[in-house]
């Protein structure tokens, strides 16, 4: 789209006045905002927003996103009022394992470029002098948090975007979007219709029902959320400015899921303690029936109670006040806690910028506005992406099972590797019911239940002796595991891949549409498998495929999911045809030294080195199944992935399992198959590696191949290489053989944060912990030692020369 593009945002609240903001800094002018309540308060969750800032997440991206909220509302006013009031935030830990978790807080803020430091109790009550200090264990305070103003803010960035050229109608009920020919034309409203040629739905809680009008399923649900104000307090008379309402840090007690903040001489208590209370926008009043507005809620006493005693027991003084007033807000949760952000492939023109909280509000916007200006946001947003969901995971009741989840989780300590509870099982593969009788330990991915190792190995355990591990580390993981990659390594292992993604791409065009998305050279001869990377118009990775050219005109993709996919969609010509294969597929890796013993005496086709060599692929059978044999390995030895029908799995599984016991073979999980594609090097996408990154940084120019014509991010590679790289992906051991790290700690070097780990395990065949990490290039160089703090400590590691394992490759092309 160009400058000149008719943009219509649906929604006034923080997100829409922020896009509309963004996108006329920008240079378009032709912005309509409509809302259906009155401005500047059209009473959706911004009218009732407490406006805590804590910018550290998990998610770099989310925290990126609420950083440069803190930068964009820190420099507006209005009337005088600062749009943001830099409180600071403190969390304390009143248990053991929430202290132990603000640890690994801390990290995450040094890891994304986040002041903050842990403190004492004693320096917790001089924050907040209120608090009971001897139920504190201690604190993690971040003095560049604090408190958004998000009316304040809306109008500031509303009065600019009015200059600039917006209009911004409230008071404008949306009815109906108009479509043709595959894109958006015009937003009607009961005042009028609305032609653009973007439609940008902000709507918040209502965006399923603007959504529903496009035809574009919006994957939230909304949720009610308990807030309440006290009667003043003696012990905030005159201490807070009413300007500014407060002066202390946003304080959060999770563990009793409650937050709290200074409203002048009163204080505001917000809870996720109580039972999760689902809202149907549809049936929400119109703001002129609603009692207060049509996101604030009747407030239920009853379920307020049990945070009402906890909060007087951590801020006594609230024993001798009481809950002056309270709501229960609504706002909006996805299937993984995630905004929705990006452009429906099927209805072109119509975007979505939705369950975005005020944290992360302006981040958002500045993507979404550089997404529709410039064809990219500036930042990693996969995680945000409205196609990352499989389409196993866009049920209503899935989404609404998720929401739900999500919102009693919200305060909880989450492991990394931490499933969801429920639905499981969702989805499974041909193999599930006899990796359920080896004792299968399933984690999940994308719905996919995922063995992580087998119990029945349980006794190979004993002959290997990995060194012990702290209680965080040990949480879903098994000494198990190094027994598993002992044997991919010394026999061979069965290795479930059917969760990875599988594309059939065929038509006359296949070839030449391939060539234009991808990096490296697919012109070869039927039977090549080549690995490649998808880019974007900027150079950065959007994703790592495998692509097998099975005969002239049809080609399959191992892709890494459901945005790849998109992508592809998204790019292809008419005599392309594109298939998601996955749900009707299946794939079993057979791997180890081994390999071709076990599966030679079971096909008809010669699998000898010289005959079937590496990167290469064959139709073939492996006793009664026909199967894709593809020669690959990601764990670094001799193998193949074989493909059939699901219908055919476990056929195929029976198969292998049988011929496979005269060679001690044994069924391996993910935790192995993690720990064994480190010690080679191979890099995940997602983790390792993003579109903020170009394949010289991320050690992959093998996989572009300049001089094979143009494609996809070419012209922005130019003059790029190996030499011209300011920071790397590298490879660290840590020093001592008997220490973990597990992903997101940041690096020191000399001293100071220089990056931060993407992925890590123990490599159990060289004997230590190896975790990649993204570092400046001048520290990636071999023998540099640097450091990786882990719940607080500094624990040595060393920049490696990589792979660890093999590097030459010999025993995959055996």
């Amino acid at each position: 789209m160009t400058r000149d593009a008719r943009v219509v945002i649906v929604g006034a609240g923080i997100v829409g006045c922020s896009l509309a903001d963004e996108l006329t800094a920008r240079g378009w002018s032709e912005v309509t905002v409509l809302e259906q309540g009155p401005l500047p308060a059209p009473g959706g969750s911004t009218s009732h927003a407490p406006g805590l800032v804590f910018q550290t997440s998990p998610s770099r991206t989310l925290t990126g996103f609420a950083r440069y909220t803190v930068e964009k509302f820190s420099s507006l006013k209005v009337d005088g009022l600062p749009c943001f009031n830099p409180v600071g935030g403190l969390e304390i830990a009143t248990s053991a394992e929430r202290w132990a978790d603000l640890h690994r807080k801390a990290g995450l803020a040094a890891s994304w470029g986040v002041r903050g430091e842990l403190i004492s109790p004693a320096r917790c009550a001089e924050l907040w002098p209120l608090l009971a200090r001897d139920r504190i264990l201690g604190g993690f305070h971040t003095p560049d948090d604090g408190l958004a103003r998000a009316l304040l803010a809306s109008r500031a960035q509303l009065e600019r975007a009015t200059a600039r050229g917006a209009r911004f109608l409230g008071r404008h009920t949306v009815t109906a979007i108009e479509r043709e020919g595959g894109r958006v034309t015009a937003v009607v409203t009961d005042r009028g219709t609305f032609p653009a040629d973007a439609v940008v739905c902000a709507a918040g809680f209502w965006g399923p029902l603007i959504g529903a009008m496009a035809g574009v399923d919006v994957p939230l649900q909304p949720l009610a959320h308990q807030y309440a104000t006290t009667a003043p307090l003696p012990e905030l008379a005159g201490v807070n400015d009413p300007r500014t309402e407060a002066s202390r840090p946003i304080l959060r007690f999770q563990d009793r899921d409650l937050y709290y903040r200074e409203h002048t001489d009163r204080i505001g208590i917000g809870s996720y303690a109580h039972r999760p209370l689902p809202v149907d926008p549809a049936r929400l009043p119109a703001y002129d029936d609603a009692p207060v507005m049509p996101s604030s809620l009747p407030f239920t006493a009853e379920d307020f109670a049990p945070s009402w005693a906890e909060s007087v027991g951590l801020l006594p003084a609230l024993g001798a006040s009481r809950v002056e007033k309270g709501f229960n807000g609504v706002f909006s949760f996805t299937p993984d806690g995630m905004p929705v952000i990006g452009e429906s492939r099927e209805v072109r023109g119509f975007w979505l910028a939705e369950a975005v909280w005020v944290t992360h509000a302006a981040g958002v916007a500045r993507a979404v506005a550089e997404w529709m200006t410039d064809g990219r946001p500036g930042m990693d947003v996969h995680a945000c992406d409205l196609y990352r969901f499989e389409e196993a995971q866009r049920s209503p009741a899935y989404i609404a099972e998720r929401g739900r989840r999500n919102f009693i989780e919200v305060y909880d300590v989450i492991h990394p590797l931490q499933p969801v509870e429920q639905p499981r099982p969702l989805r499974v593969s041909p193999f599930h019911v006899r990796q359920r009788e080896l004792g299968g330990y399933f984690l999940e991915a994308a719905g996919w239940e995922r063995p992580h190792w087998y119990e029945a190995n349980a006794a190979l355990a004993e002959s290997v002796q990995p060194p012990p591990r702290d209680a965080w580390s040990a949480r879903h993981w098994s000494p198990i595991a190094a027994a598993e990659a002992r044997a991919t390594r010394e026999r061979v292992a069965l290795y479930d891949m059917t969760p990875l993604g599988r594309l059939e791409v065929s038509g006359r065009g296949a070839l030449d549409f391939l060539q234009r998305m991808t990096t490296n050279q697919l012109a070869k001869k039927p039977g090549a498998v080549t690995y490649t990377l998808l880019l974007d118009e900027a150079g950065g990775i959007r994703s790592d495929l495998t692509i097998a050219r099975l005969s002239e005109h049809h080609f399959q993709v191992g892709t890494g999911g459901a945005l790849d996919l998109d992508w592809l969609l998204r790019h292809a010509p008419d005599d392309v045809r594109i298939a998601d294969i996955t749900p009707g597929t299946t794939c079993v890796g057979v791997w180890g030294p081994l390999a071709r013993d076990l599966v030679q005496p079971l096909t008809p086709d010669d699998f000898a080195h010289e005959a079937f060599g590496y990167f290469t692929a064959r139709r073939t059978f492996i006793g009664h199944v026909p199967v894709t044999a593809m020669r690959l390995s990601y764990v670094g030895e001799l193998g193949w992935e074989l493909y059939t029908t699901a219908d055919l799995g476990l056929r195929l599984w029976d198969t292998l399992w049988e011929a496979g016991r005269h060679h001690g073979v044994i069924a391996a999980g993910r935790s192995a198959f993690n720990s064994l594609r480190l010690e080679k090097g191979y890099r995940a996408w997602g983790h390792d590696m993003t579109t903020e990154h170009d394949p010289y940084e991320a050690g992959l120019g093998f996989a572009v191949r300049m001089d094979k014509g143009d494609f996809i991010g070419r012209a922005a590679l130019e003059g790029r290489g190996a030499g011209t790289v300011t920071r790397k992906l590298t490879c660290l051991t840590l020093d001592d053989p008997a220490a973990v790290v597990m992903g997101k700690e940041p690096v020191y070097a000399e001293g100071v944060a220089a990056g931060y780990v993407t992925s890590a395990s123990y490599g159990y065949t060289i004997g230590r912990t190896i975790a990649y990490a993204w570092l400046p290039a001048a520290i990636a160089v071999p023998g540099t030692a640097v450091h990786i703090e882990y719940f607080g400590e500094k624990v040595p590691a060393t920049v490696a020369a990589e792979p660890l394992y093999d590097p030459h490759g010999e025993r995959i092309r055996r």
